[in-house]
């Protein structure tokens, strides 16, 4: 980071059956789906109704029916592919947009995947979002897409990349791994690079106001082991979200050291946190964390990034052995999550 600048280097420029979900994934969708204003077309134009069943896999499967062999050529890889588990903060997975490599249908497509990622109430503003920090360049000008697998073999995945963003649907074909594997989301709220202390406009500060109450619930003792003199991780790519397995010694307060109450209250924010996601991501998440147990998780606050020094800590994570929420909210908004189980 420069130090006459505050400005952000890195970013210039339904059905929670698992079983019901991997069988989407057998077969290509063969509806449209219609939804806030953005409209998915069929070969050939055909109209049809919404159907209810459409998830971001079966529009996925429908994405990867409808490629051409070129595009197949540019967009699709083995399911093993490494490139499949890389996460960042700002870039295109395939280095060309989808604007330059999706004909208009298949542009709308993939709008509707990444709506179809979030909770019906969140998916305005995550496309919002999406648009507003693309830099002029729109949705389909600032995202690219690459597809991992086939979907007939029920290993599949779709990844979705751009400026604030990696987004993943993959079915369950990643057996143990929360939103398919590692995510990134954030967003630079304004014109500015450099937000206020109270974010305005940031549709993901109300995370880190959730994290606080947490804060403010410690008791002085708590406080001290919570609250780090220092600066939070440095982002590195796939790197930032590497997990260490580890029960002890990780930064922060251990949750299995709090009282009764407060573990209760770490777990309704967890649920929070969670909250801008589909229900079957947030309920699988939500299952993997506690699998590793509440109480392994810890809690640090990072006291040196904090906007506007009013003690609301702008910077915080949330780590356990399997898992990492980690919130930079200085000087806008980045987090970077990564949640398995043990064996993943």
């Amino acid at each position: 980071m420069s130090p006459t600048t505050n400005a952000c280097m890195e970013c210039d420029s339904s059905v929670s059956n698992p079983v019901a979900r991997r069988t989407f994934l057998k077969t290509a969708a063969t509806g449209l789906a219609l939804a806030a204003g953005s409209r998915i077309w069929m070969p050939g134009d055909a109209a049809a109704h919404p159907s209810p069943k459409d998830t971001s896999e079966t529009l996925a499967a429908q994405l990867y029916k409808s490629l051409t062999e070129e595009q197949r050529s540019l967009l699709c890889f083995a399911f093993d592919h490494p490139l499949r588990e890389k996460v960042d903060n700002n870039w295109l997975i395939t280095k060309k947009p989808i604007a330059e490599t999706l004909k208009a249908d298949q542009q709308d497509l993939v709008q509707q995947i990444f709506r179809h990622l979030h909770a019906p109430e969140f998916a305005d503003r995550a496309m919002a979002q999406m648009v507003h920090d693309s830099e002029g360049k729109g949705f389909n000008g600032g995202t690219s897409v690459a597809l991992f697998g086939h979907p007939q073999t029920g290993k599949f995945e779709f990844v979705l990349t751009g400026r604030h963003c990696t987004r993943r649907c993959d079915g369950d074909a990643v057996a143990g791994a929360a939103f398919g594997g590692p995510i990134f989301y954030g967003h630079q709220a304004g014109n500015k690079d450099a937000e206020a202390a109270d974010h305005p406009g940031n549709i993901f500060w109300h995370q880190a106001k959730k994290v606080n109450e947490i804060f403010q619930a410690l008791d002085g003792g708590q406080r001290a082991i919570a609250l780090i003199d220092g600066e939070g991780r440095g982002e590195r790519a796939t790197q930032t979200v590497k997990l260490t397995g580890q029960k002890a010694g990780l930064a922060g307060i251990r949750v299995g050291d709090l009282a009764k109450d407060q573990q209760g209250l770490v777990q309704g924010v967890m649920r929070e946190l969670l909250s801008p996601f589909r229900k079957p991501d947030a309920e699988e998440a939500m299952k993997l964390v506690q699998a590793q147990g509440l109480e392994n998780l810890s809690l640090a606050f990072f006291k040196q990034q904090d906007v506007g020094n009013d003690g609301v800590w702008d910077v915080w994570q949330i780590e356990g052995p399997n898992m990492l929420w980690y919130f930079r909210g200085e000087p806008h908004v980045h987090c970077w999550v990564h949640i398995r189980d043990r064996s993943a």
